[in-house]
C-alpha cells in the first residue's frame, strides 16, 4: 500500500505480491520504472487487475454531527475567499501587463511613423539627386561630342538664355506617339453616343446637397483644386492647409491624406492608369506618389524646374506624360514614369511684359495645349512644336480656369468678369456668362465627362446644358453656397454627372446629387 487508504482499484504486483492503487503505481512506474517498496525494476506488463466488490466508503467523522459539518462547511468558505482572491490578484496582474503592452505598441506606432517620415524624406532626396545626375550625364555627352578640329566646345553652351539649362526637347519618337494617340481618340469620338446612364436634365434640377465631409484642417481652412478618379470614384481635394486628401465618396472616407508641400496645393491631378497621383503646389513643385495596394501613397517624385507658383497640372491622354503651368510664365512638359522635363517653354507677354500662367488643360485628343494667364489671355498651344497658335482676349482678371468639352470643339474659360466659351472651329468667342457676384471672380469650370453639362464655380454653383453655337445655353440648376464664405472654389461632376463635388473656402467637401441615389450620409 502506498497512500495508506483502501484503494478504489487494486492491482497486485506479479514480482512481489504486494498490493497498490492502480492510478498511484502507474504514475509511479512512469516516473521511476520500478517498485515503490522493494526497489526492483517493475512494468505495466508486471501488474494484475484485482475484481473487488464495490465498497462504499463510511461518512467521515465530521460530517456525522451538524457542528462537524458547519466546521466542514467553514472550511470549504474559507478555501472559496482564498481561491477568489488569488484570482484578483492574477487579474490585477494581468491588467498591469497589458497597460504595459499597449504603451509599448503605442511607442512602436510612433517609431515606425518616424521611420515612415525618415524613409519618404530619403526617397525624395534619392529622386533628386537622380535628377540632377541625369542632366549632368547628358551634358559631358553633349560636351563630349561637340569636339571640332581637337577642341572641345566651351562648357556654357549647354545653357539656355539667362543661363537656364537645356532640356532633352520632345523627340520624334514621343512626337508620333501622341500623333498615334490623336487619331484613335479622334476616330473614337465620330462614334461616340451619349451613355444611356447619364443623368437627365430633370434629374439635375432636383439636385440637393447630400453630404459635407470636413476634410482639412480647421486652422487653415480652404479647398483650392478637386479632381475625381471615375472609375474608382474617389475624390481628390488639394487645400490651403498644404495637404492633398483622397475620399472615397462611396463609403464616405479618407484613403489617405498626403502631406510633403511647405504652402497651399493649388492642383490635384489623377493618372487614370499606373496607380499614380499629381500635386502642384504654391511652393513652386510638383510631386507624383505613386499608389500601392494598401491604399498608402509615397511620394515617387519632386519636381523642382518652376521658379514660381505652380498653378495648373494637366495629364495628357496618353497617361505617360503631364504638363504643369506656373506664374514663372513657362510650361513644363514631363515623362511620367521618370519625372524628367522633356521641354519647358516660356512666351513673352503683351507688349514684352512676362505673363505668369494660372491654368492649364490638354485638348480631349492631347495635341493641344490651353492655358490662361495672369494678363487675361488664353494662349492655345500646338503640344508638337511647342507653338503658341493662338490667342483669346477679352477676360478682366486672370484666367483662373480652363476645360475643354468632349467633342473637342467648345473651349470654357473663367476669370473675374465671368465665363466665355470659345468655338475652337472659328477661333472666337460665341457666349459669355457674367458672374452672379461682381466682386467674386470665377473660380472654376468644367465639362461633364460626356460634354452634355457644364459647371461654373463662383459666388454660387451654375450648372448649364451645352448646346450649339447659336443655340442658347440653359441654365439647369443653381446651387447657394453653403460654406458661408460666398465663394466657391472648385467644381467637378462626377461619374456621368451623378452628383457634382464642389469645394468652398471653408474646409468641407459637398457633394450634391439626387436623394437617395446611394449617397454617404452627411459627415
Amino acid at each position: 500500500m502506498v497512500s495508506g487508504e483502501v484503494p478504489e482499484e487494486p492491482v497486485v504486483s506479479k514480482n512481489s505480491g504486494l498490493l497498490f492503487e492502480k492510478r498511484l503505481i502507474e504514475r509511479h512506474i512512469l516516473d521511476y520504472g520500478k517498485c515503490p517498496v522493494t526497489g526492483e525494476p517493475l512494468t505495466m506488463d508486471d501488474i494484475v487487475p484485482i475484481k473487488t466488490g464495490k465498497i462504499v466508503k463510511p461518512r467521515p467523522l465530521t460530517a456525522a454531527s451538524i457542528p462537524g459539518m458547519l466546521g466542514m462547511f467553514q472550511n470549504e468558505w474559507d478555501g472559496l475567499m482564498l481561491s477568489n482572491f488569488a484570482l484578483e490578484q492574477q487579474l490585477h496582474t494581468a491588467r498591469q501587463e497589458l497597460s504595459h503592452a499597449l504603451y509599448q505598441h503605442d511607442a512602436a506606432c510612433r517609431v515606425i511613423a518616424r521611420l515612415k517620415k525618415e524613409r519618404d524624406e530619403a526617397r525624395s532626396l534619392l529622386a533628386q539627386s537622380e535628377r540632377q545626375i541625369m542632366p549632368a550625364e547628358s551634358t559631358a555627352v553633349t560636351s563630349n561630342a561637340a569636339l571640332s578640329n581637337g577642341k572641345r566646345a566651351p562648357e556654357d553652351e549647354d545653357l539656355g538664355p539667362a543661363g537656364k539649362k537645356l532640356h532633352t526637347g520632345i523627340t520624334p519618337a514621343i512626337i508620333a506617339e501622341l500623333t498615334d494617340c490623336n487619331a484613335a481618340l479622334s476616330q473614337q469620338r465620330k462614334k461616340r453616343q451619349v451613355p444611356p446612364a447619364l443623368a437627365p436634365i430633370d434629374a439635375l434640377e432636383r439636385y440637393t446637397q447630400l453630404a459635407s465631409h470636413p476634410l482639412h484642417k480647421t486652422s487653415k481652412p480652404g479647398i483650392v483644386s478637386l479632381d475625381i478618379h471615375y472609375s474608382k470614384d474617389v475624390i481628390a481635394t488639394g487645400g490651403v492647409d498644404t495637404n492633398a486628401v483622397l475620399f472615397d465618396r462611396p463609403s464616405g472616407q479618407i484613403v489617405t491624406t498626403l502631406s510633403g508641400h511647405s504652402k497651399k496645393v493649388t492642383s490635384v491631378k489623377f493618372v487614370t492608369e499606373g496607380d499614380l497621383f499629381l500635386t502642384g503646389s504654391a511652393d513652386k513643385t510638383v510631386r507624383v506618389w505613386q499608389g500601392s495596394e494598401d491604399g498608402n501613397y509615397d511620394c515617387k517624385h519632386t519636381l523642382k524646374d518652376h521658379t514660381a507658383e505652380v498653378q495648373a497640372v494637366t495629364v495628357h491622354a496618353t497617361n505617360k506624360y503631364f504638363v504643369t503651368a506656373s506664374l514663372d510664365n513657362t510650361w513644363c512638359f514631363y515623362d511620367l514614369s521618370s519625372g524628367i522635363c522633356l521641354t519647358q517653354v516660356s512666351d513673352a507677354g503683351t507688349d514684352g511684359r512676362p505673363e505668369g500662367y494660372t491654368s492649364a488643360a490638354f485638348h480631349p485628343d492631347g495635341l493641344i495645349l490651353g492655358t490662361g494667364t495672369s494678363e487675361a489671355l488664353v494662349k492655345i498651344w500646338d503640344v508638337k512644336s511647342q507653338a503658341n497658335v493662338a490667342k483669346f482676349d477679352g477676360h478682366v482678371g486672370a484666367v483662373t480656369a480652363i476645360s475643354f468639352s468632349e467633342n473637342g470643339y467648345y473651349l470654357a474659360t473663367a476669370a473675374h468678369d465671368g465665363v466665355k466659351l470659345w468655338d475652337l472651329r472659328k477661333l472666337k468667342n460665341f457666349r459669355s456668362f457674367e458672374s452672379s457676384d461682381s466682386e467674386t471672380p470665377t473660380n472654376s469650370v468644367d465639362f461633364d465627362h460626356s460634354g452634355s453639362y457644364l459647371a461654373v464655380a463662383s459666388a454660387d454653383i451654375r450648372v448649364y446644358q451645352v448646346a450649339s453655337v447659336k443655340a442658347d445655353w440653359n441654365c439647369i440648376k443653381t446651387f447657394p453656397d453653403l460654406s458661408g464664405t460666398g465663394k466657391a472654389t472648385c467644381v467637378k461632376f462626377g461619374p456621368d454627372a451623378k452628383y457634382i463635388a464642389v469645394g468652398s473656402m471653408d474646409r468641407n467637401l459637398r457633394v450634391f446629387g439626387l436623394p437617395g441615389n446611394d449617397a454617404p450620409s452627411e459627415s
